[in-house]
């Protein structure tokens, strides 16, 4: 979790929650349904890979937009909390639309939907700050985390059309609650630990 103790594993396990890969499948699949089957996995590639570098800009110079601004680790943790429980109870209850959302389709898409906003979407980036800003001595492991996260998530995504066909609509949908579950967990304790900072400092 996002605690003192900071673990690359558990900090990548909470990214790939908050991209989100189970629930981009069928997006991306929809996307992708006009575009050569020989060509899918290529744009996907691509896409991911545009995403990492967005993900990696934007957690080196996070630091600065919360400097800019003279924001305190522990309102950044708790502001951290209460994004993640509202991703979280969209991935349990996602409405008629998916937690994903609508973002249409085309031939083959560049940069947008894929790279922003299904990989490098606002909850993600806003994540990355939470995490630059409460771990700043070590956004090398930081990055690490980022990198396993996108590793796991680009995989998932590249074998969409066989996850899909393994997993089928209600599958994934069950896979997307418990990542949802998981993360109402995580935003408890995150806005837990970022009130216990506030009590230490009176």
């Amino acid at each position: 979790m996002l605690s003192a103790e900071f673990s690359i594993v558990s900090t990548a396990i909470v990214l790939i929650f908050v991209i989100d890969p189970f629930g981009a499948v069928p997006v991306i699949l929809s996307i992708l349904k006009d575009v050569p089957f020989a060509r899918r996995k290529a744009i996907i590639m691509r896409e991911m890979l545009f995403g990492l570098a967005i993900l990696t800009l934007f957690l080196f110079a996070g630091e600065l937009f919360l400097n800019i601004f003279h924001l305190e680790t522990e309102a950044v943790r708790i502001a951290g909390a209460i994004i993640f429980f509202v991703i979280g109870l969209k991935m349990i209850f996602p409405g008629d639309e998916g937690s994903s959302g609508l973002y249409g389709s085309s031939k083959e898409p560049f940069m947008v939907p894929i790279a922003m906003p299904l990989i490098a979407g606002p909850s993600t980036l806003a994540t990355l700050l939470v995490l630059g800003k409460s771990h700043t001595n070590e956004l090398g492991s930081v990055f690490a985390a980022l990198i396993l996260a996108w590793l796991i998530s680009a995989l998932i995504m590249y074998l969409s059309p066989l996850l899909y066909k393994l997993l089928r609509d209600k599958g994934l949908s069950a896979l997307e609650r418990l990542m949802g579950m998981l993360l109402l967990m995580m935003s408890v304790q995150m806005f837990i630990d970022g009130m216990r900072g506030i009590i230490h400092t009176f």
